[in-house]
C-alpha cells in the first residue's frame, strides 16, 4: 500500500487538540521528520508556552514552531478586528511559501479551525489549499469548530469531548498544563 500525506484535524470543545498534534509533531521529529508547527492564534511572547521552551531547546531544524497570531481572538473595536485579520494573513502567507519549500515533512496548521470560524480566513481559501497539498505531505488542523467540509476532506478526525474541567471548580490555569 502506498504512503501518503494526511489530512489530520483535532477538534471539539475538550482540552488537547494542540497537545495531540504537539505529540504526532515529536513523533514525526523522532523518526527524522521535518515539522513546521504554525500557530494562527498564539501570540508572540503573549505567554511563555512550555511547548515553545521544549521546541527551542532541541535546537533543531528540524522542528520549527512559530507563534503568528494576535492572541485570544476578542474584537474589541475595527482596529482590533484589522490586527486579528493581518496577522492571519502573514501566517496563510508563509503557509503557502513554507508548503511550496519542500523543506517540511508535516505542517501543524494550530488553531486554525478558529481562524476560520472567527472570519480571519475563508472556508473556500483553506478548502483549496487542502486540495493541492503536495501528497506526501503530512497536515494536522487543530481548533474548534471544525467545518464540516474540512471533516469531511480529511483522513483522520478526532473530536476532543470535555467531561470534566478544573477551571469550573475555580482551578486556574497552570505552567505545563495549559501553558
Amino acid at each position: 500500500m502506498a504512503k501518503k500525506g494526511l489530512i489530520i484535524v483535532h477538534t471539539g470543545a475538550g482540552k488537547g487538540k494542540t497537545t495531540a498534534a504537539l505529540g504526532l509533531a515529536f513523533r514525526a521529529w523522532g523518526q527524522g521528520k521535518r515539522v513546521l508547527f504554525l500557530q494562527f492564534i498564539k501570540k508572540p511572547e503573549a505567554y511563555v508556552y512550555g511547548e515553545i521552551k521544549a521546541i527551542q531547546s532541541l535546537r533543531d531544524e528540524r522542528f520549527v514552531i512559530r507563534q503568528m497570531g494576535e492572541g485570544f481572538v476578542y474584537f474589541k473595536n475595527t482596529a482590533s478586528r484589522q490586527r486579528h485579520l493581518q496577522a492571519a494573513e502573514a501566517a496563510w502567507q508563509a503557509l503557502e511559501t513554507e508548503t511550496q519549500s519542500g523543506n517540511w515533512d508535516m505542517i501543524v496548521l494550530d488553531e486554525i479551525n478558529y481562524a476560520v470560524h472567527f472570519g480571519l480566513l475563508s472556508e473556500k481559501k483553506l478548502l483549496l489549499f487542502l486540495a493541492q497539498k503536495p501528497p506526501e505531505l503530512h497536515l494536522v488542523l487543530t481548533g474548534r469548530n471544525a467545518l464540516s467540509s474540512v471533516i469531511e476532506r480529511a483522513d483522520l478526525v478526532t473530536e476532543m469531548k470535555e467531561v470534566k474541567h478544573h477551571y469550573k471548580q475555580g482551578i486556574v490555569a497552570q505552567a505545563g498544563i495549559e501553558f
